[in-house]
C-alpha cells in the first residue's frame, strides 16, 4: 500500500495548464519592424504574381461555368459509380450462388456414396 501513488488533483487547475508557456514580453519595436516588412514583401510579390495570370477577366467570367460543369461532372460519375457497384454486386452475388450450388451438389454426392456403399455390404 505504501507504494501506491494517488496523484493530487488541486495541484494545478486546468485553465492555468499553458500559463508558464506563455511570453508575457512586449516585441521590441525592431522585431515588429521587421515583421511588417516582411508582410509587405509577401504581399507586394503575390500582387505581383496575379498581375502576371494573363485573361484574369476571362476567367472571372468562365467561373460559373466551369462550377456548372463541375457539378454535371460530379453527378454523372455519381451515376457511373452506382452502376459500377451494381455490376459488382451482380458478379459477387453470382459468383456466391455457384459456390453454394456446387456445396449443395458436394453435400448429395456424400450422402449418395454413403447409401451406395451401405448397400454394397449387404
Amino acid at each position: 500500500m505504501a507504494d501506491l501513488k494517488i496523484p493530487n488533483l488541486n495541484k494545478n487547475s486546468d485553465k492555468f495548464i499553458f500559463k508558464k508557456k506563455l511570453s508575457l514580453r512586449r516585441k521590441s519595436n525592431r522585431k515588429i519592424i521587421n515583421e511588417t516588412y516582411i508582410l509587405l514583401s509577401f504581399s507586394i510579390f503575390i500582387i505581383y504574381i496575379n498581375y502576371l495570370i494573363p485573361n484574369k477577366e476571362e476567367v472571372f467570367n468562365n467561373f460559373f461555368n466551369n462550377i456548372n460543369e463541375l457539378t454535371k461532372n460530379i453527378l454523372d460519375s455519381i451515376y457511373y459509380i452506382y452502376e459500377i457497384f451494381l455490376v459488382i454486386f451482380i458478379v459477387v452475388t453470382i459468383i456466391f450462388a455457384l459456390i453454394m450450388m456446387i456445396g449443395s451438389f458436394s453435400r448429395l454426392m456424400k450422402l449418395i456414396r454413403r447409401k451406395s456403399r451401405k448397400n454394397s455390404f449387404k
